[in-house]
């Protein structure tokens, strides 16, 4: 299969679907390495595809004018053994933790997507920390960062931020 049949292939499937797909099953479908895939999805970006990755595969994101989501960013510190309790914390109210931005000294901002939910997705996202020997990008702003929040509701918002504030987490 050549890279433009990859390619074109990673697109068909990503609008097809709201759930991530990761690079490995892309690999094992067209034969190749994970890696070709990488370098795949890096050409569909460039070509101005809106491929995001998140912890648990690529998605597309899709432009949908929705009026009824809500969007909030918040600033936090911890340290990366309170993560999945601030996460859990935020999905457990119903929100959506689109991703973390901190502030480098020589790159500026850097903004990495999240994409969780739910618990499972927590826990995935917080494995898969774990499982690759990854650091957080907390780490590198002594534990200050930013996250996106959406949800159908401002008040579950408040409320998630609310319990963030009880547990030390959230920066007024």
């Amino acid at each position: 299969m050549s890279s433009i049949e990859r390619q074109n292939l990673i697109m068909k499937r990503l609008k097809e679907t709201e759930l991530p797909i990761k690079g490995s099953d892309f690999a094992k479908k067209t034969n190749v390495s994970r890696q070709v895939i990488v370098q795949d999805v890096s050409i569909l970006k460039a070509k101005n595809e809106p491929i995001i990755a998140t912890s648990q595969g690529y998605m597309l994101i899709k432009h949908q004018p929705d009026k009824h989501v809500k969007q909030s960013v918040i600033v936090c510190k911890h340290t990366p053994e309170q993560t999945e309790e601030e996460l859990n914390c935020l999905v457990d109210h119903g929100v959506t933790v689109r991703d973390v931005i901190v502030e480098h000294a020589v790159y500026g901002d850097l903004t990495a997507s999240v994409m969780v939910s739910n618990r499972a997705e927590v826990t995935q996202f917080v494995t898969r920390i774990k499982e690759t020997n990854a650091t957080y990008l907390s780490t590198l702003t002594e534990g200050i960062h930013l996250h996106t929040l959406e949800a159908d509701t401002q008040e579950k918002i408040d409320a998630a931020c609310k319990e963030l504030e009880k547990a030390g987490i959230l920066v007024q």
